[in-house]
């Protein structure tokens, strides 16, 4: 549970109001307003710095004013949220990557109950619905980012479908934090971990998306795409500044090795 002074600092670092009731329009607002703030990232991860799950994470998120992946701001977000008055638990996942799931555990998301039912948020994809989804709704869901569909499995888990393509399977079972300690420990360490194989920084803006891979800068504005390749370290400094907020005293160098895993943001 974070402190008030915390609370406060975290609403401020994502430009939302505090709620009266823990609410599903209250909600929708904070997953959106997250989502516009807190860049989907891995810079950590070619900057050799350690991940946290637990509440250091919310002084990256914070104070930092960096991003992370779904280990990391789908956790911070929890802790926001729990300490809002909402009923949070993680739910584990598996990512459908050309056609087939990986392993157990390898995405994280939340579930919460609100006004008498379920719904999943999360703002740690890449390729997330601005708002919470409804658990055990069948149909699609429209949504700014595209529409979605929570569908159930066969295997008891919830495919997750964005204009129709599956981009993930959750599981409503219990778990805790440091059951993805594992799985933390190959994306950090595993040559074939796409998130060694990809350096990356999104975010999704009012009417589109802002992407840098590398070098290379991805404007979405309504639909249409402008992309270029950056001119040096400069250049890629004051893009991280500029469209992420983020300031680096030392850029990231991408791990070597291995072959690039496919990861989509739009």
């Amino acid at each position: 549970m974070l402190d008030d002074t915390t609370v406060t600092a975290y609403l401020d670092r994502i430009s939302a109001q505090r709620p009266a009731q823990a609410d599903l329009e209250s909600l929708r607002t904070l997953q959106m307003r997250h989502l516009l703030s807190v860049p989907f990232e891995n810079l950590g991860y070619h900057l050799g710095e350690e991940i946290h799950m637990d509440e250091r994470v919310v002084d990256k998120v914070v104070r930092e004013r960096r991003g992370g992946g779904c280990y990391e701001v789908n956790p911070a977000l929890s802790f926001l949220l729990e300490s809002l008055g909402y009923d949070v638990s993680l739910m584990p996942g598996r990512v459908w990557i050309e056609g087939k799931l990986t392993a157990p555990l390898c995405h994280l998301a939340l579930k919460l109950r609100v006004d008498g039912r379920s719904w999943l948020v999360d703002v740690g994809f890449g390729r997330n619905s601005r708002y919470p989804l409804c658990l055990g709704a069948e149909e699609v869901q429209a949504d700014p980012h595209g529409r979605f569909q929570v569908s159930a499995a066969n295997d008891g888990g919830f495919d997750v479908r964005a204009n129709g393509t599956l981009q993930y399977r959750v599981y409503d079972v219990p778990c805790r934090v440091s059951d993805f300690g594992p799985t933390l420990w190959w994306y950090r360490t595993a040559p074939d971990s796409p998130f060694l194989q990809n350096l990356f920084c999104s975010l999704p803006t009012e009417n589109g998306r802002v992407t840098l891979k590398e070098d290379q800068l991805t404007h979405i504005v309504g639909g249409k795409r402008e992309s270029r390749r950056l001119a040096g370290d400069e250049e890629i400094r004051e893009a991280y500044d500029k469209c992420f907020g983020i300031r680096l005293e030392r850029l990231p160098v991408k791990a070597a090795g291995g072959t690039t895993v496919p990861m989509s943001f739009d």
